[in-house]
């Protein structure tokens, strides 16, 4: 009884695999499988916000003239003024400009914004971010978001200080 079982799921076996080579198959290709690739996805922003010390003195020099952040990061600037000369002689303060805007004209515009510390009213669109003036021993703090990738200008805009008071603001 065993090899009778045996012998007839041999041929089972037997039958199968020759009726399988026995299909016709098309001589068309097969149609390839839909694939769709997800359109990319922007970058997340850095959950870490960018913690930037800028120190300046009575020397019209910023401590650092370039600062790295990720686009989207939340900046935390503080200004401080290291030096001991009062606003009125030595006033300093932190401007980050827009892409593409001319230091020397925003400097120039500044110039006669005395009452609004030397932030120009009419180049508010050429502004992404600025700290409040001070004086020496003072400082002062700005939260703000990073703009789109790129590189951007800062500088002092107290009259005279732009010219050595400047730097770059790369956005990554």
């Amino acid at each position: 009884m065993k090899k009778s079982i045996l012998v007839l799921a041999s041929a089972a076996l037997f039958l199968a695999a020759c009726n399988s080579s026995t299909e016709q198959k098309s001589s068309e290709p097969a149609a390839p499988a839909e694939t769709t690739t997800p359109a990319a996805a922007p970058a997340p922003a850095p959950t870490e916000p960018a913690i930037v010390t800028l120190n300046a003195g009575d020397d019209m020099k910023y401590d650092i003239t370039e600062i790295k952040v990720k686009a989207g990061q939340t900046v935390k600037l503080t200004l401080h003024h290291t030096g001991k000369l009062p606003i009125t002689g030595m006033g300093h303060n932190f401007v980050l400009l827009a892409s593409g805007v001319d230091e020397n004209e925003f400097a120039q515009a500044a110039l006669k914004a005395k009452d609004t510390d030397y932030i120009p009213a009419d180049h508010a669109d050429d502004i992404i971010a600025h700290t409040k003036l001070i004086g020496g021993g003072e400082s002062t703090e700005i939260e703000f978001t990073a703009p789109e990738k790129g590189t951007y200008d800062y500088l002092c805009s107290f009259p005279g200080h732009h010219a050595m008071m400047h730097g770059k603001f790369i956005v990554e």
